[in-house]
């Protein structure tokens, strides 16, 4: 209850500027938990009535555009040194493995890579800076960013939003033990997204050394 009340406090610009701030940031190439703000803030919204979840998507997803459109300018300006320079001071983000599975996907779908790397957490930090670093043309580069980060951010936004309302329903009628049981899924689907996180991560590691003799 006292947490409730807490909750009540917060000003809702808080909250959409913290969305909007955090995704810009892990867009622009910072590795921050953009999609775990973006998840908590929208099931507070379903929870919040004075928190908009129309007005939380659009947050977001201006944050996921403009971060990618300053990633993008920094990468076409800073090039490859820059991506050194972030592998030595990120080595467990931007490592060499980590860049040259990105630059692999850029190779081979352009734009797309762009799309759909706002879906996956290794691209959605790489995709504004590297696609500047290769000199992707800014209006292909824009057009999937724009649709991206809409379809991304709003989709997210509304599929956890409706999923919250209908938790709370169901917890209303279970009380606390279904707050148990809610923490509990929520626990076990967290660990195994990072199980088969981790998994991909050992593969794409494991697949990595190969085309390095072939360059040499």
């Amino acid at each position: 209850m006292h947490v409730q009340d807490w909750l009540e406090t917060v000003p809702a610009v808080s909250i959409y500027a913290l969305v909007a701030l955090v995704i810009g940031l892990e867009s622009l190439g910072i590795p921050l938990p953009g999609e775990i703000v973006l998840v908590s803030a929208a099931l507070l919204s379903s929870q919040h009535g004075g928190i908009n979840p129309v007005i939380l998507g659009v947050c977001a997803t201006l944050g996921a555009i403009v971060g990618d459109s300053i990633g993008y300018a920094i990468g076409r300006k800073g090039g490859r040194p820059l991506l050194a320079w972030l592998g030595a001071k990120f080595p467990r983000h931007f490592g060499e493995a980590h860049i040259a599975t990105a630059e692999r996907s850029f190779q081979k779908w352009g734009m797309w890579a762009v799309f759909f790397g706002r879906f996956i957490a290794l691209l959605r930090i790489f995709a504004g800076p590297l696609a500047g670093v290769l000199r992707m043309p800014y209006w292909k580069f824009l057009i999937a960013n724009v649709l991206g980060g809409i379809i991304w951010a709003g989709g997210t936004t509304a599929v956890i939003y409706y999923v919250g309302v209908v938790a709370e329903s169901w917890l209303k009628r279970f009380s606390w033990l279904g707050l148990v049981a809610a923490v509990l899924v929520g626990v076990a689907s967290m660990l195994i997204v990072r199980r088969k996180a981790k998994k991909a991560a050992q593969e794409h590691g494991a697949a990595e050394p190969e085309p390095v003799p072939a360059a040499e």
